[in-house]
C-alpha cells in the first residue's frame, strides 16, 4: 500500500482497560475523510484486548515488554506506505474529523513535520471538563518549558521520523517530548484551534512520586537538546517550570474529582 494521505494509528495497551479500549479504537475507525491503518500493540496473554482489537479490524502485534516507547516503536514498524503517524492511549479518543484536520494542515505545508490541535480533558465518565489549546506557544516553549503539544492531538510526518530515528526506549515518561525536540530540525510545526482528541485525566493516577520522576526526566531531556553553552543556565527556569506543572496538574485533578462527586 502507498497512500500519500494515509495515517498509521498505533494504540499500545496492556489489556487492562477493557472498558475504554473499545471506544478508543472505535474513535479511530470513525475518522472521516482519511484512510487509517490501525495497529494495536498488546501482550500475547491479554485475550480480551486482542479480541476487541480484531473486532475493530486492527493489525495486532505482540508487546515486546520493554516499556511504552518500545511498544510504540513496534507499532511504527508495521507501517506500509502511510505518510503520517499518530498514537493514542487505550483510554483516549479522537474527534471524528481530528485526523483529517491534521492531514490537511500537513498536506498544505510540505515543509511542516508535525501538526497538532486542541485536546479535551475528560473524566472517568468521559465528560469534558477542560481543554488544552496552547497553539503556537507550545512550539515556542518546547525547549525550556512544559510540553504543551498534546500527543493524542498530534500527527507526524513519517518520513521525518525515519530520519530522526525511533522513540528513545530508555525514557519512561517523556518520550514524546524527546521526539518533538528531535523533529524540530526536520521542519515546521503547524497548529489549529480545532479540537482533535480527548485525553482521559485520571485524578488519582498521577502520584507525586511519578510526577516528580516525569519532571526530572523532562529536565534531563531538554538539557541534552540545548546548546552546550546554555545548559548550565537551565537551572534558572527549571524550578519555575516544575512549580507551574505541579500547579496545573493539581488544578486539573481537583476539577476532575469535583465532577466525579456530582
Amino acid at each position: 500500500m502507498t497512500d500519500r494521505g494515509a495515517v498509521l494509528a498505533v494504540v499500545p495497551t496492556l489489556g487492562e482497560r477493557i472498558d475504554t479500549l473499545g471506544p478508543a479504537l472505535a474513535s479511530i475507525r470513525k475518522q472521516e475523510g482519511v484512510d487509517v491503518r490501525l495497529v494495536v500493540v498488546v501482550p500475547p496473554g491479554a485475550q480480551d484486548a486482542r479480541r476487541i482489537a480484531e473486532e475493530h479490524g486492527a493489525v495486532v502485534v505482540d508487546d515486546p515488554k520493554r516499556g511504552l516507547s518500545a511498544a510504540v516503536n513496534v507499532g511504527i514498524a508495521q507501517a506500509d506506505g502511510e505518510a503520517y503517524f499518530s498514537w493514542i492511549g487505550d483510554d483516549d479518543e479522537l474527534h471524528p474529523y481530528g485526523l483529517r484536520t491534521l492531514v490537511d494542515l500537513l498536506e498544505s505545508d510540505h515543509g511542516a513535520v508535525v501538526a497538532f490541535g486542541a485536546c479535551d480533558y475528560m473524566d472517568d465518565r468521559g465528560e469534558i471538563f477542560a481543554v488544552s489549546s496552547a497553539g503556537k506557544w507550545a512550539r515556542r516553549v518546547l525547549a525550556w518549558g512544559p510540553d504543551l503539544i498534546p500527543q493524542p492531538a498530534s500527527l507526524t510526518r513519517l518520513s521525518a521520523m525515519n530520519v530522526v530515528g525511533p522513540y528513545d526506549e530508555s525514557l519512561r515518561f517523556v518520550m514524546d517530548l524527546d521526539m518533538f525536540l528531535r523533529l524540530r530540525g526536520q521542519g515546521r510545526y503547524v497548529t489549529t484551534r480545532s479540537r482533535i482528541a480527548k485525553y482521559r485525566w485520571h485524578p488519582d493516577a498521577l502520584t507525586v512520586a511519578n510526577r516528580d520522576l516525569s519532571i526530572t526526566e523532562g529536565d534531563s531531556v531538554r538539557r541534552r537538546h540545548l546548546p552546550s553553552a546554555v545548559r548550565p543556565l537551565a537551572v534558572l527556569w527549571e524550578r519555575p517550570v516544575r512549580v507551574a506543572i505541579n500547579v496545573v496538574s493539581d488544578q486539573l485533578s481537583r476539577r476532575a474529582r469535583k465532577r466525579r462527586r456530582t
